[in-house]
């Protein structure tokens, strides 16, 4: 979850980020305290869930959960710390417990994000990235886990960062994107463009190099077509952060979608392309966009990625029932 910096003058905050930066000015030692209490609890993962959620009740802005509720359809419960505050807190408890091992933290980390609350559950998965190096397979477990879990997007993107990381440290772990093309939960299916788009921002060299192109195109053309909005925005953003990579690419595989789009009025397909075109030359963009004019997305059309083909057929042959159309509007 995110929260715009405010960078013009005092004169032009509105009075609500006003009482939201001196709410949070107000309690960052607060926060910090809170996160030096956590650091001797790491090996009593009850102890800890209890003195997080309580420290967070503390924290809590009531007039931030309405804002979260908003932005995050169906988000669920949660206490309504902040993100700075929680950041104050995590920035502590990282501080003090970077030297120690990773079984009592591994066993913290899946306490919370069992939680029921939202907020609980992040601060958990923001430690997922520092448990891979050292216990890879219980961490993926976890990230897992919190995928098939998920109810919005905000778990899924703060998942994202720890699946980037975990797969530029071991190239098996493509796998685990390519598996989740064919999920039938749309939210692990957005996982795959969000893991897409953070991949350059993972603090390693790899994240830029042609494999997470060619890699990544190919899991967008599975799922480009699918019918989940939420799904959707994952893809084009996964489409922008590859064109600012290999701009030549990912135009190429633009213009072959494009065409698709128009040949068969696929307005899934065309809402992604529009939606990924502002990190193409501008005479580019406008040619693509031109050629999709007028293809629009119809409420209730069923998915027509390959993934979505692929998965229908698996289940035909199955003998399954094929899972029903979406029928949501973004």
């Amino acid at each position: 979850m995110t929260e715009a910096a405010v960078v013009a003058s005092p004169a032009a905050v509105s009075p609500v980020t006003a009482a939201a930066q001196a709410f949070v000015a107000h309690h960052l030692a607060q926060a910090a305290a809170l996160g030096e209490r956590l650091i001797p609890l790491v090996g009593r993962p009850d102890e800890f869930a209890a003195e997080l959620e309580a420290g967070f009740r503390e924290l809590a802005d009531p007039a931030y959960i309405d804002g979260s509720r908003r932005i995050a359809p169906g988000l669920g419960e949660i206490i309504g710390v902040r993100l700075p505050l929680m950041e104050a807190a995590h920035k502590a408890f990282k501080r003090g417990t970077r030297q120690g091992p990773s079984s009592p933290l591994l066993d913290v980390v899946n306490r919370l994000i069992g939680s029921r609350y939202g907020d609980v559950r992040w601060f958990g998965m923001w430690n997922l990235e520092r448990l891979l190096p050292t216990d890879p397979e219980r961490t993926w477990q976890l990230m897992r886990r919190g995928a098939r879990e998920a109810a919005e997007w905000i778990t899924i993107d703060t998942l994202a960062h720890p699946y980037g990381v975990g797969i530029l440290a071991d190239s098996h772990r493509w796998a685990e994107l390519e598996q989740l093309v064919f999920s039938p939960s749309r939210w692990e299916r957005r996982l795959v463009g969000s893991t897409l788009a953070t991949l350059p921002h993972a603090g390693v060299a790899a994240g830029r190099d042609k494999v997470v192109v060619e890699r990544g195109l190919r899991l967008v053309g599975q799922l480009i077509g699918d019918a989940e909005p939420d799904v959707q925005k994952a893809l084009s953003w996964a489409l922008r952060t590859i064109a600012a990579l290999d701009a030549e690419a990912t135009t190429a595989f633009l213009a072959a979608e494009a065409t698709t789009a128009r040949d068969t009025d696929d307005g899934q397909r065309a809402w992604v392309i529009r939606d990924s075109l502002n990190k193409l030359p501008a005479e580019t963009a406008a040619e693509l966009r031109a050629q999709i004019d007028g293809v629009r997305r119809t409420p209730g059309a069923p998915s027509t990625s390959r993934a979505a083909i692929t998965a229908a057929e698996f289940a035909l042959n199955a003998g399954a029932t094929p899972p029903a159309a979406s029928h949501r509007e973004e």
